[in-house]
């Protein structure tokens, strides 16, 4: 995701402070891909970045006081009041601040050793110190943390009882939670802590099901469904940009959301997890408030995702609609992932691969039809 300027420089255009914090400023420090969201302080207040910035949106103040989307990303600002101090953030790791225009670092707290171990991928503890934030809040940004730099160790099993009386992290910051792990390098390290803290059972049942859901081992030595879908993200690969592609890391993470459902029949462990994962999917982006674009990606590849391994044995009538979908080549990729997840050697990948490789040779050559029969005239297309 390419970093966007325009927003900071509308800010400072008009004599506004713009500076980057927590997460954007270390991943900024740090060279590192940028998360889909960007967190940013400033002094303007929420009517001057009305004036600002069309289609400003506010979130709600437990996430930011508002929000756009520019540039392919989501910013979120927190509205500096003049005449409190700024309210630290609940990690040390994360009291660290860029100024935009100057693009000097601010490090109050002196974490600049703690990001250079990050650089060095050595092991550190000291970024768990928590504050006074909302206990959520702490878990949330912990789970990030895992995910995103290798060299964090885990917290153990502190924080798992949320005081009374706190407010519930709402569908907005579910999601910048949920795109945040699954862009980062690690997400099952993130998962892995918010499964064990109890944030999964509370907030993302459907996730929390899949540890309940035993595999044989003869197909899947992994582990438990659970098990299995973590180890699908080992095997993602970056883009040319080095970012991870999030349709296909949302259809990894829901791809066996259905098997919780499912029940027995015949020779088949769980007959109909595709189809009924790919409606507990869409039930659960719905709930956290993703666009109906990406939700119906998601439901393609969910319900979907086991035809790849079946494709060159089936007649292309059954086959022709879904390769011709532009998201095939994700819906292929899913394949990979969670075949090598299950410890299978890669035949069965690239012989499928073949098989749509041969049907989108077929569609280029105008002497033949889709499955490969030769044609008596050229074909117009």
């Amino acid at each position: 995701m390419p970093d966007n300027n325009a927003v900071c420089a509308a800010l400072v255009s008009q004599g506004f402070a713009a500076t980057l914090r927590s997460f954007t400023a270390i991943d900024r420090y740090l060279g590192r891909d940028t998360l889909p969201f960007a967190l940013i302080e400033t002094d303007a207040d929420v009517t001057e970045l009305s004036r600002l910035f069309e289609g400003l949106r506010f979130p709600g103040v437990d996430l930011a006081d508002a929000a756009v989307e520019s540039g392919g990303r989501i910013w979120y600002f927190r509205c500096l009041d003049p005449d409190e101090p700024p309210v630290p953030p609940g990690y040390a790791l994360l009291d660290f601040y860029q100024d935009w225009k100057t693009g000097r670092f601010r490090d109050p707290n002196g974490i600049y050793p703690l990001l250079r171990r990050l650089r060095a991928c050595e092991s550190i503890e000291e970024w768990w110190q928590p504050g006074k934030t909302a206990w959520y809040g702490l878990l949330m940004d912990a789970a990030l943390i895992l995910s995103r730099y290798e060299a964090a160790s885990s917290p153990g099993k502190a924080f798992f009882k949320a005081p009374s009386g706190e407010r519930d992290p709402g569908p907005e910051a579910q999601r910048a939670l949920l795109l945040g792990i699954l862009a980062s390098p690690r997400p099952d390290r993130g998962f892995e802590f918010l499964k064990a803290s109890g944030f999964l059972k509370k907030f993302w049942p459907e996730l929390a099901a899949l540890d309940d859901v035993d595999h044989s081992k003869e197909f899947h030595p992994e582990g438990n469904v659970w098990n299995h879908t973590m180890e699908t993200f080992r095997y993602r690969k970056p883009g040319s940009s080095g970012e991870f592609d999030i349709r296909l890391s949302l259809g990894l993470l829901l791809h066996d959301a259905g098997k919780p459902l499912a029940f027995s029949s015949g020779s088949r462990r769980f007959d109909g997890h595709a189809e009924l994962g790919a409606r507990t999917g869409r039930r659960f982006m719905e709930r956290l408030g993703f666009e109906h674009s990406l939700i119906e990606d998601i439901f393609y590849l969910v319900k979907n995702h086991m035809l790849p391994a079946a494709l060159k044995r089936l007649p292309l009538m059954r086959t022709e609609e879904i390769m011709a979908s532009p998201l095939f080549p994700a819906l292929m990729e899913l394949y990979r992932c969670d075949e090598a997840s299950s410890f299978k050697g890669p035949g069965g990948y690239y012989e499928n691969s073949a098989a749509y490789h041969s049907y989108l040779r077929n569609l280029r050559n105008p002497y033949r039809s889709a499955d490969g029969k030769i044609l008596g005239k050229k074909l117009k297309r």
